[in-house]
């Protein structure tokens, strides 16, 4: 009876210590090919985190800084102090819409009347052809372009992670799998012994490849939403810009 005890013991003792290790073990019993598959998904997964929290950050300032200007848009009646205000909300993608145009409605006002290469106080005195609202859409445009290429940028990523993490994680799952039956054949019989190291590795391999793909495919998701939300605040703005443009300036003429 006391040599079944102190069998159990040691048998609960040794468990307990395996237990302790936990993944990190296996990950160190894991074969090569595993662990590069394992550390490739930790750069990405890591990678993603970084991304998310960027973007995050970055979204919130935008949205923030568009709610500032859209206030002093409402507010202010005077364009020159409208873009002095503008010039300091870099973050948000209205503001650089409004720099662009208005930067380009100087520059045409500027040229119909042959004024200094200095900018005017207020723009005025934009001729009624239709060159000239061209111009500063095609400005407009080209602005909001630049924009939503800076909100997209490193998204991409995310969506590469979210679409090949997981079959990086099958690929480490069947090589573990592999090794399993590899462990089978050398040992000659099935037992869990010979069995438990590839099953490990291919358990953590298919772990891994979700953790890394879960969060960047929500996160791709979401920020794809707020790009879609901040795209049409880009375009109600800028056919509200030319409308002011053609209404306040061009019937000056």
């Amino acid at each position: 009876m006391s040599n079944l005890l102190l069998v159990l013991q040691l048998s609960t003792g040794q468990l307990g210590r395996e237990v302790e290790l936990g993944v990190f073990s296996m990950i160190a019993r894991s074969g090569l090919v595993v662990q590069l598959v394992l550390f490739t998904l930790l750069f990405m997964s890591v990678m993603t985190w970084a991304i998310i929290f960027y973007k995050w950050r970055m979204f919130r300032q935008a949205e923030r800084e568009n709610h500032r200007f859209h206030n002093l848009f409402l507010h202010q009646q005077r364009l020159s102090l409208i873009h002095e205000g503008a010039e300091s909300m870099t973050f948000s993608p209205v503001a650089s819409i409004f720099r662009a145009g208005y930067i380009e409605l100087v520059r045409v006002s500027r040229s119909r009347q042959q004024q200094p290469r200095n900018f005017p106080e207020e723009p005025s005195g934009l001729i009624k052809e239709v060159g000239g609202t061209e111009n500063i859409n095609r400005a407009l445009l080209k602005a909001a372009e630049t924009e939503l290429t800076r909100l997209e940028k490193a998204l991409p990523f995310l969506a590469t992670t979210g679409s090949t993490a997981p079959f990086i994680g099958l690929f480490g799952t069947v090589w573990g799998i592999m090794n399993a039956f590899r462990g089978i054949g050398l040992a000659g019989s099935a037992s869990l012994i010979s069995v438990a190291p590839g099953i490990s590795e291919a358990l953590v391999a298919t772990a891994a490849g979700l953790a890394a793909a879960i969060p960047a495919v929500v996160g791709y998701n979401y920020f794809i939403q707020k790009i879609r939300l901040l795209d049409n605040d880009m375009r109600t703005f800028t056919a509200e810009f030319l409308n002011i443009i053609e209404r306040h300036f061009r019937r000056k003429d």
